[in-house]
């Protein structure tokens, strides 16, 4: 399975990052990946980027380097009825939107906290994937997480990065990755690339699905247009709101 696009990726707008637009760019085109999204932090992350930021993603060009760029952000959920430190009048400006617990933004809670929060960010029509869901700390019912994204049209992510730097989020990463075959619900793959050497490093993500036997059809990064006509779809749901 070849994966083309990364859809989360930090900048130095993020704060913690350390790389531009231009040079993800660069990297990603020697990396062989065609798109990436920019999903740069909510400004509940110490360090992020002002609300504004994400507005005036509108002056990046759609390709960079021959790489289609996607304008997006992970917005912070910061409380357990599941809001979000953007607000959707930023997100609907945005063509991907990933939302995530970090315990910088929101101390942790049970199991049903963090279910009932991710459920509810399921709502919101402007958010398209929960990123990095596999980490324990914020651990969720995994089987009722997924049906939800089925309910509400939305994508998992597996982030490579977690297998690494969120301790124990293998074995649940794993679990996500299997009750998402099983119950047909497509899934995301997110480097969480912090400088531009990371973009479209899936060495981990790839392993697993390969060891699971991941359907190619439920995986959106193997090609440009699945996101192209996403989007498609995406516009036209919002449309009729």
């Amino acid at each position: 399975m070849k994966i083309v696009v990364d859809t989360h990726t930090h900048t130095l707008a993020s704060g913690h990052a350390y790389s531009t637009i231009q040079e993800m760019a660069i990297e990603a085109a020697k990396n062989n990946i065609e798109a990436f999204a920019v999903t740069d932090h909510g400004p509940a992350m110490k360090g992020g980027p002002f609300l504004y930021h994400f507005g005036n993603l509108r002056v990046v060009p759609e390709t960079i380097n021959n790489v289609r760029i996607i304008k997006g952000a992970e917005a912070n959920i910061i409380d357990f009825s599941g809001r979000l430190d953007i607000p959707d009048e930023y997100l609907r400006r945005l063509e991907f939107v990933v939302a995530s617990f970090h315990d910088i933004c929101i101390e942790p809670g049970s199991v049903e906290d963090h279910t009932n929060a991710v459920i509810n960010v399921m709502k919101n029509p402007y958010v398209d994937a929960i990123a990095h869901p596999g980490n324990p700390v914020f651990q969720v019912d995994i089987p009722k997480v997924v049906s939800a994204a089925k309910e509400y049209n939305k994508f998992i992510e597996i982030n490579n990065d977690s297998f690494v730097i969120r301790p124990g989020s293998d074995k649940n990463c794993k679990e996500f990755a299997l009750e998402c075959k099983k119950q047909g619900v497509k899934v995301v793959c997110g480097s969480d690339a912090h400088i531009s050497f990371d973009v479209g490093r899936f060495e981990r993500v790839s392993k697993l699905f390969e060891e699971i036997d991941m359907p190619e059809e439920l995986v959106m990064n193997t090609s440009v247009s699945n996101f192209l006509e996403y989007f498609r779809f995406k516009k036209q749901r919002l449309q009729k709101r």
